[in-house]
């Protein structure tokens, strides 16, 4: 059949390169802004303020940017958003090169950089499916590469790159973040303009927020999509909390500095891109719904490995171990909402399980602080595992290979194999590819 042999097209490797340079970006950041709070700040509440601003645009609105996105041009709302981030990051830098950077000054950058992100990631989302035809395996094996990348840049080189660049001075790691986002933008610019996906088409004159709910409620009415928006919103509650005392944790209790925390994080990034590597596999021998469960149980007992820590070795162990749980979830997931969702719907249904998770970051930046000032340290990490061994219990049915299953079956054209009574899964289908 045709899925067996198509090949990603042209444009693919625009996007790819365009999101692989931007994350980079993103990693530089995600190591310099933390440590660039710490320089401000040693109070873990005001550490979970900066974190949970850049997640507040989701909660404020998530649903009405999906609506907005399956309004307008996907591809324009794209190089839009990564130019205005770049612009907007120039505003940090300066504050931080005056030596007048301030907590509040960082919280306002994250939520504005975190509003650029949901428009950008919202239509990247909605195009992908549309640039690839929907094909279900093209589509897990492009999430693969752009995961793959992803998690090298933001993860693995970015790091440590943002850990050095901040000894060169505050504002050199969120200048280099400002030209990724430029290249970005201008590669995403010329990527080819697609033709409006098929289905009903949103119009202005109908109520945004009408057209907000009815995304909204797609998601609800479909136990497997709620399934797939539930795991990644407690999830988010869970690695906030890890996430906003890691710093504070690494210091303190592993004895590790700057340059080590940046290494810290590259253990967890190269886990990842294993899990990424493997994801299709997993999927093919324990089926897609199978191994979204054992993902996050993964996920779950890497977190309590951290917990317990004893050295930076055993620490850095954990959170590879967790990123690959991670890294394989996030290829296997949405590649499977992209494939069985209506693409006149797909920004709304994307936005709303988007918002589901990053809705749940805040409170989880906020337990995390919390818990690690009444506590311990080792606390929000405890309380993250429980989390998440609780979530995978829940979801495992809502998830299972038979709902997996019957969703492609349902969402196939008419004359395809998905119409046999025992349809190939997106994974069994890759198997099927010539070597």
């Amino acid at each position: 059949m045709t899925t067996s042999v198509a090949k990603l097209p042209t444009g693919f490797g625009r996007l790819w390169t365009a999101q692989t340079v931007s994350s980079l970006g993103d990693g530089v950041s995600h190591a310099a802004l933390p440590l660039l709070a710490l320089t401000l700040t040693h109070d873990p509440m005001a550490l979970a303020v900066v974190t949970a601003a850049g997640t507040l645009p989701w909660l404020l609105f998530g649903v009405l940017g999906g609506a907005l996105v399956d309004r307008w041009d996907r591809r324009r709302t794209m190089w839009v958003a990564d130019a205005v981030r770049a612009v907007l990051l120039a505003v940090p830098a300066a504050a931080a090169a005056l030596d007048v950077l301030s907590i509040p000054l960082l919280a306002a950058a994250a939520f504005l950089l975190g509003l650029g992100g949901l428009f950008f990631d919202t239509a990247a989302t909605a195009y992908l499916p549309d640039l690839l035809g929907r094909d279900p395996v093209l589509l897990e094996r492009a999430n693969s590469r752009l995961r793959g990348a992803q998690t090298a840049m933001s993860g693995f080189a970015g790091p440590p790159a943002g850990s050095a660049l901040l000894a060169l001075g505050r504002a050199v790691p969120l200048l280099a973040d400002a030209v990724s986002f430029l290249v970005s933008a201008l590669l995403v610019r010329s990527l080819p303009a697609l033709p409006a996906a098929p289905g009903p088409v949103p119009e202005a004159r109908e109520s945004l927020l009408r057209q907000a709910r009815a995304g909204a409620s797609y998601v609800f009415r479909d136990r497997l999509l709620l399934g797939l928006a539930l795991r990644p919103a407690v999830g988010n509650v869970a690695f906030l909390a890890v996430e906003t005392v890691l710093a504070l944790f690494a210091r303190d209790r592993l004895g590790m500095d700057t340059y080590g925390f940046g290494l810290l994080l590259t253990a967890e990034a190269t886990g990842g891109l294993l899990g990424a590597a493997v994801a299709s596999a997993l999927g093919r021998r324990l089926g897609t719904g199978t191994a979204l469960t054992c993902t996050a149980a993964v996920e779950g007992l890497a977190i309590l490995g951290l917990a317990a820590a004893p050295n930076p070795y055993v620490a850095g162990l954990a959170l590879a171990v967790c990123g690959a749980g991670m890294g394989a979830t996030m290829v296997l997931g949405p590649s499977l909402r992209q494939a069985i969702v209506p693409p006149h719907l797909m920004g709304r249904v994307a936005s709303t399980s988007r918002m589901l998770a990053m809705c749940a970051a805040p409170l989880g930046a906020f337990l995390g602080g919390w818990l690690a000032t009444a506590f311990d340290l080792r606390t929000p990490l405890y309380a993250a595992s429980g989390l998440l061994l609780t979530m995978t219990a829940v979801t495992a049915t809502m998830t299972s290979n038979r709902r997996v299953e019957a969703a492609l079956r349902a969402a196939a054209p008419a004359g395809t194999p998905a119409d046999d009574p025992k349809p190939r899964t997106p994974a069994q289908e890759s198997a099927l590819e010539p070597s």
